[in-house]
């Protein structure tokens, strides 16, 4: 059964950002009305091959705690893949 929409009234997203902080990850807890909540960690330089050669990229974890009533997974799945490619490729979101 889903939520009424007077159950999640006054917001429905919200981000958590400890990336100031040396926490590289953890798990946001929703605030009711909420049905989602974006926890975001510190930026880490990782050490990766790019076109076979060693290189250094900033990496940073993000999860999602959502209410599966209100945001289902594969939204969730969805959400996380665009919000991925947008901060790897920063420039296309000025188009």
């Amino acid at each position: 059964m889903g939520l009424l929409s007077q159950q999640f009234q006054g917001g429905t997203f919200s981000i958590s950002n400890l990336g100031m902080f040396p926490v590289d990850n953890f798990c946001a807890i929703i605030n009711p009305p909420q049905a989602a909540i974006m926890a975001v960690g510190r930026g880490v330089k990782k050490v990766t091959l790019l076109n076979g050669q060693p290189s250094t990229t900033m990496s940073m974890v993000v999860t999602v705690s959502a209410d599966n009533r209100v945001f289902v997974g594969d939204v969730g799945a969805k959400f996380l893949n665009s919000f991925k490619a947008n901060m790897e490729n920063p420039a296309g979101l000025m188009m």
